[in-house]
């Protein structure tokens, strides 16, 4: 973003210690990094929500697709075909507990 080398910072710190003092400087450097965070979490949320805008745009802009309907339980309709599969563990156990 800024191309600043280490004698411009050097020379920003200088003139900050100068102008604020050493008492107030920690004060100053605490408050500004509260504020970049705010500033930070703001264009988040402003990033989200035209985020969000544009979806809800393109899901009303595009014909919704019928839903499904839902599978009847295989218990409602007596139907074994649909229950599921049993597990070779548990076709085992029959076979033995049968025979």
């Amino acid at each position: 973003m800024f191309d600043l080398g280490i004698q411009e910072l050097i020379v920003i710190f200088v003139v900050a210690l100068l102008v604020f003092g050493p008492k107030r400087l920690p004060e100053l450097g605490r408050s500004l990094g509260k504020g970049l965070a705010e500033l930070k979490k703001a264009v988040q949320d402003v990033k989200e929500q035209m985020h969000t805008e544009l979806e809800e745009e393109k899901g009303a802009a595009s014909p919704e697709a019928p839903k499904p309907l839902p599978e009847p339980d295989a218990r409602e309709t007596g139907d074994k075909a649909k229950e599921p599969p049993e597990s070779d563990r548990e076709k085992t156990r029959k076979e033995d507990t049968a025979g």
